[in-house]
């Protein structure tokens, strides 16, 4: 059976939503007012009351001065300015408001508001001379990691009573992205992400740069690529044979769910530990790739990945980290290095199964993150098991690693 009050409530938001502009303007008081007003109107018409018919003029005397109140045009300049558009967890975010009088005449009192995600600021502008400037900070807490709309700014007029509000909006909307923590690795990982000159593989091409062998020359080849000595002392065309390089290549497998995970707080580790090594991979101007069970993150630049990683959600899922490892595998098949960040609810044999499934020859990592707990590190066949318990423990965890 249909929840009537829930349903109800529902109808009236949508209803207030669809009504004409106008009517946006009065506020929950006022249409009681109005109704009062029609109410005490009708009373007295039918029943010859006096006392009910001067409340009734009362109620729209008091809604036709506060008409008075948001009649006109707003003369306000507001430049609504964000010191930082990015900050990590914890950081402190601070912007500024600027409103200055752009009229000729001077302006009264008022207020303006700035929406800050869920939430709604408050300020008081003074009364303006023409040409004057009032300006006033504000700071927005970071405590979790998120993507927060802040703005539009935007005036509101309205009378003492609050039965008339007008809202007029100013500026545009800012995102401001609360990225998650990260830890500089900055010569801590070093060794970690090897191959800067290609790990040679089975495969052969004709053009590369690791040298492997001489061959005879066939119609097609690259002539750059003859070795005129040796031509020399065969009497025969030999074109240099090159075999394939594996380039320093970092692929990631981040689990996201939920069920992996002992808390939430797991979860946010394992998405700053994925963070910070990321983007060190990137400052060093190596390849990335990362996976989760949301798809493939973009990882042009370290911001572009943080910003990527803000918006990552923890949810219960089917689809697990040896799933996750697997897709990485096979999107990433040049990988020279591969992670796996999960929780401590993946088991060891899962594990094993993630690392099969990683292309032959590459080294691989899996770190299990779980607030709290102690350093570790241990081999499952040739899968180094990393136990994080602190984003701050990370460099010194990934030293231990490549000990």
């Amino acid at each position: 059976m249909p929840n009537i009050p829930s349903a109800a409530a529902g109808l009236g938001r949508t209803l207030l939503a669809a009504r004409p502009p106008a009517f946006q303007l009065v506020t929950v008081l006022g249409w009681q007012v109005l109704a009062a007003g029609l109410g005490f109107w009708l009373i007295g018409a039918v029943l010859g009351w006096e006392e009910t018919i001067t409340a009734a003029a009362v109620a729209f005397v008091l809604l036709v001065m506060a008409a008075a109140f948001v009649i006109g045009s707003t003369s306000y300049g507001v430049v609504m300015d964000l010191a930082k558009t990015r900050v990590e967890v914890g950081e402190m975010a601070v912007g500024s408001i600027s409103v200055s009088n752009t009229s000729d005449r001077a302006l009264l009192p008022a207020s303006i508001e700035l929406p800050v995600g869920a939430g709604t600021a408050s300020f008081a502008v003074p009364r303006l001379k023409p040409d004057d400037v009032h300006e006033d900070l504000f700071t927005i807490p970071t405590a979790v990691r998120s993507v927060i709309t802040v703005g539009p700014v935007r005036s509101v007029r309205a009378d003492p009573l609050r039965l008339l509000s007008r809202h007029v909006t100013l500026t545009d909307a800012t995102d401001l992205y609360v990225h998650p923590r990260t830890v500089s690795l900055s010569g801590s990982a070093e060794g970690l992400i090897r191959d800067l000159e290609g790990l040679p593989t089975t495969n052969l091409s004709n053009a590369d740069v690791s040298f492997h062998a001489l061959r005879d020359y066939v119609p097609g080849d690259d002539r750059r690529h003859i070795h005129w000595k040796t031509t020399a002392r065969t009497g025969k065309l030999m074109v240099r044979q090159f075999e394939e390089t594996r380039r320093s290549h970092l692929a990631m497998a981040l689990s996201t769910n939920l069920d992996e995970y002992v808390s939430e707080e797991d979860l946010e580790l394992a998405i700053s530990a994925a963070a910070s090594i990321g983007k060190q991979a990137i400052r060093e101007q190596r390849e990335v790739s990362m996976l989760t069970q949301d798809g493939r993150l973009r990882t042009d630049t370290a911001r572009i990945l943080l910003d990527g990683m803000t918006r990552l959600a923890g949810e219960s899922s089917r689809v697990t980290a040896t799933d996750v490892a697997r897709l990485t595998g096979d999107a990433v098949p040049n990988a020279s290095v591969m992670f796996f960040v999960v929780g401590t609810a993946v088991t060891s044999a899962q594990l094993r199964t993630a690392a099969a499934s990683a292309p032959p020859g590459v080294r691989c990592f899996a770190v299990r993150c779980h607030t709290g707990a102690a350093l570790d590190r241990r081999a499952i066949g040739d899968l180094t098991v990393l136990t994080l318990g602190e984003l701050t423990e990370l460099p010194r965890l990934l030293v231990k690693a490549v000990a």
